[in-house]
């Protein structure tokens, strides 16, 4: 096998792990919400539930898996690309 396509085999298996690592993560992420949504339904009052607490906390962890596996899907996409950067001076 040549480098270049054991480089482009790589990447994409770091694709892959990338979106197999988000795709949990986000499930979680969402029976989270949707859990915090059932709890501020229920109490029924504005002033019972802080709204601005979770704020921070929940748009970085919405968002880290969200980027993790779009990083992933462009790894598998577009590998054969980014080998062809990383082996732009290299012979066949």
């Amino acid at each position: 096998m040549k480098p270049k396509q054991l480089a482009n085999v790589l990447i994409k298996i770091l694709g892959l792990s990338l979106c197999a690592h988000g795709i949990p993560a986000l499930v979680g992420v969402i029976i989270g919400g949707l859990y915090l949504l059932i709890q501020a339904m229920h109490d029924g009052s504005a002033n019972s539930v802080n709204h601005y607490s979770y704020v921070g906390y929940s748009m970085f962890y919405w968002l880290s898996p969200v980027v993790e596996f779009a990083i992933g899907i462009y790894l598998v996409v577009r590998s054969r690309q980014l080998v062809e950067k990383l082996f732009k001076d290299e012979a066949e």
